[in-house]
């Protein structure tokens, strides 16, 4: 009878539940995983930090000013001469389109005489002393058709291609368009480089005009000096000579002379 009220009171305990359990504790594990927690929390933070400075960075001039005050109200135009040129109108439009053959600049100079048949009947050093302002002339002829063709193309291409290109920028610069992304101002710098060296180009043609007219009136007045020079040393060299000549010429002719 002890036996079957045992084996029940058995079967009852087994079939309780248990109300005690083991914690396990691992503190290197612990340790570990809030390590972990910490640097996810740093690493969050940097790219909300990283986050925010970009779109202040993104932030355009606009937000804060208008930017069509940095665009001049009023800018220079490229202008073409005007008025009834009744005389110089080719030459006129020359200044204002180019002229690369010179037709009009050679309408409105002084010709100058064919003097290759002549020379021939010239001594060697009146020949070299023709040739040499000859030439000077037609350096002065060469140098100012070039800078009236630099000119006419400047101005052309000032009118018709430059300043659209400046207008079309300064509208870009001063849009306030939130859309404009860093590639689109990279863009806008890029463009106003472009113009830029443009006109370093242009500004070096004129430049380059200028020392060639400046070598021409250095060669005339270096041709100038020289003939003068030339003069005063031939005085010096034949003035005895002459003098000699002279008043044995002008005795004999006292001494020849009669009345007629």
């Amino acid at each position: 009878m002890r036996r079957p009220i045992l084996a029940v009171v058995f079967f009852l305990l087994i079939g309780q539940p248990l109300g005690a359990q083991l914690v396990v504790n691992d503190p290197a594990n612990t340790a570990r995983n809030a390590i972990s927690a910490i640097l996810k929390e740093y690493l969050l933070n940097a790219q909300r930090d990283q986050h925010s400075q970009l779109r202040r960075m993104a932030q355009r001039l606009s937000l804060l000013t208008n930017l069509a005050k940095y665009a001049p109200l009023d800018p220079p135009r490229w202008r073409t001469h005007g008025g009834d040129f009744l005389f110089a109108q080719a030459y006129n439009e020359a200044l204002i389109f180019g002229d690369p053959t010179g037709a009009a600049y050679l309408a409105v100079s002084h010709p100058v005489v064919n003097a290759q048949a002549l020379l021939g009947r010239l001594s060697p050093a009146a020949r070299r002393v023709i040739s040499s302002r000859l030439a000077t002339l037609n350096l002065a002829d060469a140098v100012a058709i070039a800078a009236t063709n630099d000119t006419g193309q400047l101005r052309l291409n000032g009118r018709k291609q430059e300043l659209p290109a400046i207008d079309a920028l300064e509208a870009q610069v001063i849009d306030p368009s939130n859309e404009q992304s860093a590639t689109a101002v990279l863009d806008k710098i890029s463009g106003a480089v472009l113009i830029g060296a443009r006109q370093r180009q242009a500004r070096s043609q004129l430049l380059a005009a200028f020392v060639e007219q400046l070598l021409v009136d250095s060669k005339r007045d270096r041709d100038a000096d020289a003939a003068a020079m030339n003069m005063q040393l031939v005085t010096w060299r034949d003035g005895r000579a002459a003098n000699e000549a002279f008043v044995a010429g002008t005795g004999d002719a006292l001494r020849t002379w009669r009345q007629p």
